[in-house]
């Protein structure tokens, strides 16, 4: 089975408060896991979830604002500390190369060779990774800043009855992965075909064609909400969006599960219920109000049961 998660390790924006460090979330997907955005604290947090240098296969910075970027230097150091010993990739603005090698080599520190940079630039830029897709989308926000998203290749489900009707079982149903066939049976009479999962994140925006792509069908939005409402218009100066906008982003995109996050320090733990209900006025699928430390799983496939899944593409 898949083990593929969002760790929230930070919700606030521009300053944290006693109840949210800034930003900073950890996404598991099997073997692999990706660092979105490790403001200031994300070391620490990192700890407190449980998440260790050695699953971070992949950093990606949406643009080079303070609570955005300022962990990455921790982050980088426990990398090094830690002896990883696979490559990390780290993704971020081409236009952002000064402030990404200040914050690589902010200290010193017995450095490790295992970071590898990849700027992005440009309106859309995509990068093959293993069994994955990444592809950044330019936003629109002050300084040059980039939304990310993951899409796994389509497949196909294995169909436990059609297995055991053509009495294949064990290893056998790995050589017919593989082959295709397995003596006079095929792989499309005992499999159907299975739609590869898809998760976004977005930061720090206004409204704007990269934010409705990036979020197209997705089963995990994870998207800021930094202002409410009443504060559309400070919302739209600083280049943010509400909670009702990604609501009606969700919408409109068919969204599975929506994870709402980055808030402004004006809003405490009793203004979490307002977040909710501004964007279920547009959308009415599954709203997760994130606090520092959640665990959000991925959404299970659609028709998902107890069969075997096969990554054949």
């Amino acid at each position: 089975m898949s083990n593929r998660e969002l760790i929230v390790l930070g919700t606030s924006s521009a300053v944290p408060t006693r109840s949210r460090n800034h930003n900073g979330y950890f996404l598991r997907w099997d073997d692999q896991g990706f660092l979105f955005d490790p403001g200031e604290g994300t070391q620490r947090q990192m700890r407190l979830a449980g998440v260790s240098a050695h699953d971070v296969t992949t950093i990606c910075v949406t643009h080079f604002h303070g609570d955005h970027c300022l962990g990455l230097p921790g982050v980088i150091q426990r990398i090094a500390r830690d002896g990883v010993r696979h490559e990390v990739r780290a993704v971020y603005p081409a236009s952002g190369e000064d402030y990404w090698l200040r914050l690589r080599h902010a200290t010193a520190f017995a450095d490790t060779s295992v970071v590898t940079p990849c700027p992005v630039e440009g309106e859309v830029t995509t990068l093959p990774f293993a069994g994955l897709t990444l592809t950044a989308r330019r936003l629109s926000h002050p300084v040059d800043a980039y939304g990310y998203r993951l899409d796994e290749p389509p497949g196909r489900r294995m169909i436990a009855a059609e297995l055991a009707r053509h009495g294949i079982g064990g290893a056998q149903v790995g050589e017919l992965q593989r082959e295709g066939r397995l003596g006079p049976v095929t792989l499309e009479q005992v499999s159907e075909p299975r739609r590869g999962q898809s998760m976004a994140f977005v930061m720090d925006t206004r409204l704007c064609d990269g934010v409705h792509a990036l979020a197209e069908g997705v089963d995990l939005l994870v998207v800021e909400s930094t202002f409410l409402t009443p504060e559309s218009a400070l919302a739209r100066d600083y280049g943010h969006l509400t909670a009702a906008q990604a609501g009606q982003v969700a919408a409109a995109a068919g969204v599975r599960k929506l994870v709402l996050t980055h808030f402004s320090e004006r809003y405490g733990r009793d203004d979490e219920l307002r977040f909710a209900e501004e964007a279920a006025k547009a959308y009415s699928g599954d709203i997760v109000v994130a606090r520092d430390l959640l665990r959000v799983p991925v959404p299970r496939r659609r028709g998902q049961d107890s069969g075997a899944d096969a990554a054949v593409t």
